[in-house]
Order: structure tokens, then sequence, then C-alpha cells
């Protein structure tokens, strides 16, 4: 799909906004070609060509990728990302650039993933350093960085430019991404980044290739990303009509089993958006449906989001063992963590990221024995501090 007459000028844009593609992403062929790896469409690009992602291009036998700017920019709750197996209560700062490897039709971030193919996509980048987010992580106070928005695989030098300068002041890093990826992307991110999230979008290939992807690409993704020791959480849009059959949810959630059962599986709801405004929002009882789906098929830790309050224990987080709450949660808010001293579990045996929270500790009873909760007393209601629930934009003293 070529880059269309509107969307010529900002392709201009961005590409006075790149830097030479990393050597592990690049295999040089004769006459100028190149191969890029950062995704798993493995472009062949001729000299003065793009690839499929629109983004990373030929010029003179060189690769070229985005650098140094944001289309999007967030503060709010790691949850959202959504990784709840991550730092219960913290917040992520999170950017995003431009350009998709994927098309789909009902994609919510279209505004930056489908800037050079549609016409009424598109958002201004913005020129910021690694060092600029870093420093407003720290104001806001993220715990994490991570990269979304559009995919962050097609920008991968940027992120661990960013990356890089964010573990040096010890903040954890998080992709946010639809997983088509290949072993050589993975192998570039893996030394600067913690957590990788994919959307697994359907087990039907003819689905994916609707999307503009390829199912085998990203089962591969979802098993070289846990061999690889980064922290996974994998993400399922119920689309009614499209992927939310019982037999292709059990399949879902059948291989995520077969990769590892301590995979935690977040089913969401859709909700009609950009192009897909024919199917049915999904309902809280096709996501409880979807959830008992996952445990049957033995997984432990399954949730349901997007429908805050309606799909019952599916938001929070138990102990496999004795059902014990140890996370409870409201949509992304976090109402309770129990801290284990000991007994059945603890924290740091359920997978994930844990960290202590030593503000605002007081001692409830879980399965017999003294636990330690964070709570955040509100009228009446726990809620964690809104230290960062903020979208902004940077202003030109931010640059």
């Amino acid at each position: 799909m070529p880059i269309t007459t509107t969307s010529a000028p900002l392709a201009a844009v961005l590409d006075a906004m790149t830097t030479e593609g990393a050597p592990e992403l690049t295999e040089h062929l004769e006459n100028g070609a190149l191969k890029c790896y950062a995704c798993g469409h493995r472009c062949l690009i001729n000299e003065g060509k793009r690839g499929i992602c629109k983004v990373r291009f030929n010029e003179g036998g060189h690769l070229r990728v985005p650098t140094k700017y944001v289309a999007a920019l967030a503060c709010d709750p790691t949850e959202k990302k959504p990784f709840f197996h991550v730092m219960p209560g913290s917040d992520t700062l999170t950017f995003g650039m431009l350009g998709c490897d994927l098309h789909c039709a009902y994609c919510q971030n279209w505004l930056t993933s489908q800037a050079l193919r549609d016409d009424s996509a598109g958002t201004s980048p913005t020129i910021v350093s690694p060092e600029r987010l870093v420093t407003m992580a720290k104001a806001y106070g993220a715990s994490m960085v991570g990269s979304s928005y559009n995919e962050p695989l097609i920008t991968a030098e940027w992120a661990v430019d960013v990356f890089r300068k964010a573990r040096s002041e010890g903040f954890k890093t998080a992709f946010i991404s639809n997983g088509n990826a290949t072993p050589q992307v993975l192998d570039y991110l893996r030394p600067w980044t913690d957590c990788y999230k994919i959307d697994l979008k359907s087990m039907n290939d003819k689905n994916y290739r609707q999307l503009g992807g390829v199912v085998g690409n990203i089962l591969d993704t979802v098993k070289m990303v846990y061999e690889r020791g980064f922290w996974e959480e994998i993400v399922t849009l119920v689309i009614p009509g499209f992927n939310d059959s019982a037999e292709e949810l059990r399949r879902a959630a059948e291989f995520i089993a077969s990769v590892s059962p301590d995979i935690p599986w977040h089913v969401t709801a859709f909700h009609q958006d950009y192009r897909m405004t024919e199917n049915s929002n999904t309902t809280a009882k096709q996501l409880v449906r979807a959830c008992e789906i996952g445990r049957e098929a033995g997984l432990r830790y399954v949730y349901a989001g997007n429908l805050p309050g309606k799909v019952g224990r599916w938001e929070n987080t138990y102990c496999p063992s004795c059902d014990a709450l140890l996370v409870e949660r409201y949509g992304y808010l976090i109402l309770r963590i129990s801290h284990p001293a000991n007994g059945c579990y603890n924290q740091w045996g359920v997978p994930g990221m844990w960290r202590e929270h030593p503000r605002n500790l007081v001692n409830v009873r879980v399965c017999g024995v003294i636990r330690r909760q964070r709570s955040f007393p509100t009228r009446g209601r726990r809620i964690p501090p809104a230290s960062c629930r903020v979208v902004f934009q940077l202003s030109p003293s931010l640059m």
C-alpha cells in the first residue's frame, strides 16, 4: 500500500527524523538492497523503497529508521498496558511513534499506527531526547518506561535508546506489542527490556491475514519471548463474530498453557472503533465465559478487562493454591494488595515482577496469616494515588 498524497508531507517530516538502523536488524544484499528484521515481515527493501511499516526505508543502501520523537505520550497505570503481574499500583511513562506493520480495522490507536496509510490518521511528531523522557518519568513518579501506541517493533532502535537511559536510572522497561517479531529483534531488545505484552488477536490464520499478519509468526513470538526470559503477558481482544467462538478461545488458551500455565492471559472487551463498526460490543458474560475457558485449559492467571466492576473475580489476582485474594482491582485501580509473610503462598512465588509498597500498610488476615495491605483511604474507598494518571503533550521547554 503506497503512501498517500496527503500523508506524503508527513512522511517527509518523519524521514528527516531518522538514523542508521541497527546492524543486528539489517542484512545487506546485492545491488544495494536490504533485508530488515525488525518485524515478522522481514521486508526486502530495494534502494529508494520502504518496508511494509512505511517508516523504515532504504536510502543509498543504508537502512534508515525513526529516532528522537514521540507522537503519543502518557503516564498512567501499569495495569492499563496491561501488566497485572508487574509492580501493581505503579505507573508507566509510555511513549509511541508513528506507523505499524499491521492494519487492524478495529485499531484503537489508529491515529498513530495508520498515520502513513490513512489520510484521516496522523498526529504531529514532537522532537525529544531519551534523557528528557526519563526526566519526565521521574517527575511524574513512574516506575517503568514503556513503548506502545504504534507498533514498537518497527521503532526498536529508538526504544532501545530510551530504555538504555531508563535502565541506568533504575526504571523497569516494557514493550507493548502486536507480537509480530523475529529472533533477531528479540535478541536486540532483551538486554534492555524487562516486560513484553503480546496481542494474540486470533488463532485463525485467515483472520490474521485480514489484519496484515500471519498467525504462525505471533505464536512463534509467544514462545521466543518466554524462552528469552522477558516477563510476558498476553492479551486477546474478544470480538464478537471475529474471534469469540469457544473453540477458538480454547485453542488460544491451550496454546498459551503449553508454553507456560503461568503466563497471564487478559481477555478484553471490544468496542466499535475505526473501521470495525458492524460487530457488537463485547458483553461481560462473554468475557467471563472466555476466562472460564482459560482456567479450564490450565492457565493459572486469567483476567477480564475493559469492563470494570462487571466481571466479578476476574479482575483480581488469587493464589492458585489456596485461592486467597492477593491483588484486588477495579479496572486499572488497585483496591488492595495483600503482602505475604509466610504460609501457603507468597507473591514472589506467584510469577511476575513484584515490589514492596512501604506506604500506608496495615495488617490484614489472609489464609489465617497476618499480611500487609496497601490502602489509600479516600471518602471510604481505597484507591491508588493519582500520582501521574495524565496524558500530556511536550511543550517546547521539554524538548
